[in-house]
């Protein structure tokens, strides 16, 4: 899977790129990184990709020309016969829709995708209107440029290529994973698996040696042995751990009656 990864700043790359899943993943040949310098798309002697907002405002907009040339000579598809089931290009900003995992895994199918960092007050329209097939923020808030969250998005997208993570299962069962659907165990007891957050939600608390550490034991069900215990434990404890950092993710989750259950009961106390 390649990367095309267009900024002002392409040294700031490699730092992020250099460590982790993502450097095993370049290294291996599962995925490639390219880095593209705005500034080497211009025509002026002061290299200049920003000019100022028509009709006035705060700021500097950088300019459609350096972006336009600059993907235009990564012999990418154009964007009205492109197969976005192959390839993607993507505007970073603020103004952009929520990156999620289910956008990772989206994109962790594709062939290339074409990152493209905002900077400044923003990026003229017309690169997203006439280039782009999404654009994305990271959260709700507002960044220096588009630079980290190119660098989150890659590091959350090549984790999921098949071959990066040491268990095929490890992106599976995790935070907002895919998970299981909730009949799935061993046993056919209703109960997730052992491993599994199911259906969206966070995960539950991880706990390793020693089993008591500065006055606090870890709980003590996952002593026990009792597998169906410790799975109906990690299932209430995820749920418990949704409902009080991220209660909106409860809304599509797969939610079984006894967890409808618990949930009321939480809400109760």
């Amino acid at each position: 899977m390649r990367f095309d990864i267009l900024t002002i700043f392409p040294e700031f790359f490699s730092g992020p790129f250099d460590h982790g899943v993502v450097a095993r993943a370049l290294r291996s040949g599962i995925s490639a990184v390219h880095t593209h310098d705005l500034r080497a798309f211009t025509h002026d002697r002061h290299r200049t990709v920003d000019d100022r907002p028509f009709g006035g405002g705060e700021g500097m907009v950088l300019k459609p020309q350096p972006i336009f040339e600059c993907l235009e000579s990564l012999d990418i598809t154009p964007k009205a016969e492109r197969d976005t089931g192959k390839e993607s290009v993507i505007l970073l900003s603020a103004q952009g829709k929520r990156f999620t995992q289910a956008t990772a895994r989206r994109l962790a199918t594709l062939d290339r995708v074409v990152l493209i960092c905002g900077r400044y007050e923003g990026v003229d329209e017309r690169v997203s209107e006439l280039l782009c097939d999404d654009e994305f923020s990271i959260g709700d808030y507002v960044l220096s440029g588009g630079e980290l969250a190119a660098a989150i998005i890659l590091d959350a997208t090549v984790r999921l290529l098949p071959g990066v993570l040491g268990h095929a299962d490890s992106s599976r069962y995790e935070s907002f994973g895919e998970g299981d659907e909730l009949n799935e165990s061993p046993t056919g007891d209703g109960v997730p698996r052992s491993t599994n957050a199911s259906g969206g939600l966070l995960d539950y608390p991880h706990y390793t040696r020693p089993a008591e550490f500065r006055g606090v034991p870890i709980p003590e069900v996952l002593a026990e042995g009792d597998h169906l215990k410790i799975r109906k434990w990690r299932r209430q404890a995820a749920l418990a751990k949704t409902y009080a950092n991220r209660p909106d993710l409860l809304v599509d989750a797969k939610l079984s009656d006894d967890d409808r259950k618990f949930l009321a009961s939480i809400a109760q106390k």
